[in-house]
């Protein structure tokens, strides 16, 4: 493979790992979505062009190699060690959240009370941890993948459960742009597998939005969650109520 073509091999597989579209890193580079297919299909760029789209990324050349050669390796769940370390500290919980929110370490220190000392101390971990590539004093790398989610009933998830879900659903859903609701139906086999395709759609464009905004200033983002939920279920005491089924009317 020639080095250009290599670079392009490499440039397409961190948009991948990462989910950013070719009109989202145009975006970024502030030049037309077809400049960059075209750029990414000849591989004709300039040694300006790469230098933007390195910087853009928040990655070195050597870094960009590097990256393409561990795509295939990285990370969709944490083992229940690195879970059990997240959740042991209540800052590298919050550090791992944002940057697996692509937050850069100067928006996280002039947003939470952590100092430059304390982040690298944070950083550093999670490099041992093996979550992310960590390099002195700014650069970070996340190594998830861009399927990545926490563990079915692991540490993570415990925690969310316990601490976090109550918390959410214990405030009012009445603030601007706020929704809220709860439905519940009867529904065939093929109405479900619908709401499971529409559900997964809905969380592909969120994240979408999120990566979009990624690159907006922080006066201009809040932060926003949403729960999306969805199972055969039906409420204990409406259950108890139920016929047996053969039973005599």
């Amino acid at each position: 493979m020639s080095a250009s073509a290599l670079l392009v091999h490499a440039i397409r597989a961190e948009l991948r790992q990462r989910g950013i579209t070719y009109r989202e890193l145009a975006a970024m580079l502030g030049v037309s979505e077809p400049t960059i297919k075209r750029d990414l299909s000849r591989g004709g760029f300039t040694l300006q062009r790469l230098d933007s789209i390195c910087d853009v990324l928040g990655l070195s050349l050597e870094d960009l190699i590097k990256a393409e050669r561990s795509a295939a390796t990285a990370i969709t769940e944490l083992s229940h060690k690195q879970e059990s370390s997240l959740i042991a500290d209540p800052k590298l919980l919050l550090t791992t959240y944002l940057i697996l929110n692509n937050w850069r370490f100067g928006e996280i220190m002039s947003t939470f009370r952590i100092d430059e000392n304390e982040l690298v101390s944070l950083l550093l971990k999670l490099d041992a941890l093996k979550i992310i590539d960590y390099r002195p004093p700014t650069r970070i790398r996340k190594l998830t993948a861009r399927n990545f989610s926490w563990r079915k009933d692991g540490p993570v998830h415990r925690f969310f459960m316990a601490r976090v879900l109550p918390e959410f659903f214990g405030e009012r859903f009445d603030g601007a742009g706020d929704a809220f609701h709860f439905v519940g139906a009867t529904l065939s086999e093929g109405s479900r597998a619908r709401m499971q395709a529409a559900m997964a759609h809905l969380i592909e464009e969120f994240e979408q939005l999120a990566r979009a905004d990624a690159r907006l200033p922080l006066t201009v983002r809040d932060g926003c969650s949403a729960i999306v939920a969805f199972r055969r279920w039906e409420f204990s005491e409406f259950t108890h109520l139920r016929r047996r089924r053969g039973a005599a009317g």
